[in-house]
């Protein structure tokens, strides 16, 4: 039985390997890829996500001031930021937003070992199943490597952050004013859990641009390996 599941498993790897060669084999020069040029590739790609993209979460207003990825309030929390807003409150309700966002700025900083790590382990069946993947497929692949290892870097990030950037304050200040409304319901969410969700979102987001980019526009494709290794899927 165990021998039939290894001659089962090394059939599927030829398969997957010869699926990848008839690609290449199609284009002039497409033989001459290796699967460790193809695996590094799709490394590139990767990293140009993380350089390119990321990176730019880590900046000042870097998801305050993307509409794809802005930390906007939690559902039981919009209420507070309508309440406030009718009573004359609207500075102070976007300062508590602008909090939200600089946290997650701050937290993102963290990514980058993570990510290389997780690069780095790319398997020549996983480059085949990312290549001919939809177009998020590298970063679906990277969001699977890293999801946990970053929420559990993000989320004490978050809370300090919280502190340094007066979050904790303001959100207290906050809640404690929408709170005294007469007749309101009482608010008291986790924050720290909510920005550090939202913020792995924004990060994958992002990667997923530049994915996307690379994927359908030539021009992105910013080295001699990325645009030999991305006409195999152009010629899928």
């Amino acid at each position: 039985m165990i021998k039939r599941v290894v001659l089962v498993f090394v059939a599927l790897q030829f398969v997957a390997c010869a699926e990848l060669q008839k690609i290449a084999n199609q284009l002039p020069n497409g033989g001459a890829l290796t699967q460790e040029q193809i695996g590094a590739g799709l490394r590139q790609a990767l990293d140009n996500g993380i350089q390119h993209q990321v990176s730019k979460l880590t900046a000042k207003d870097g998801f305050y001031k993307n509409e794809l990825v802005k930390i906007l309030l939690p559902e039981e929390l919009q209420v507070v930021d309508k309440g406030l807003r009718k009573i004359g409150l609207s500075s102070l309700a976007d300062e508590g937003i602008k909090a939200l966002n600089r946290a997650a700025e701050d937290a993102v900083k963290t990514a980058t070992p993570i990510f290389v790590n997780a690069v780095k382990e790319i398997t020549f069946n996983d480059a085949k199943n990312i290549l001919l993947g939809s177009d998020n497929a590298a970063t679906n692949y990277l969001e699977g490597k890293t999801n946990s290892a970053l929420y559990a870097k993000f989320n004490p990030v978050i809370k300090n952050s919280f502190d340094k950037v007066g979050a904790d304050q303001i959100w207290a200040n906050l809640i404690a004013k929408y709170n005294s409304i007469p007749f309101v319901t009482k608010v008291n969410p986790d924050l720290t859990d909510y920005v550090t969700t939202k913020a792995l979102n924004g990060v994958f987001t992002m990667i997923a641009v530049e994915e996307k980019g690379i994927r359908n526009k030539i021009g992105l494709r910013n080295t001699d390996l990325l645009r030999r290794v991305f006409a195999l899927q152009d010629n899928r």
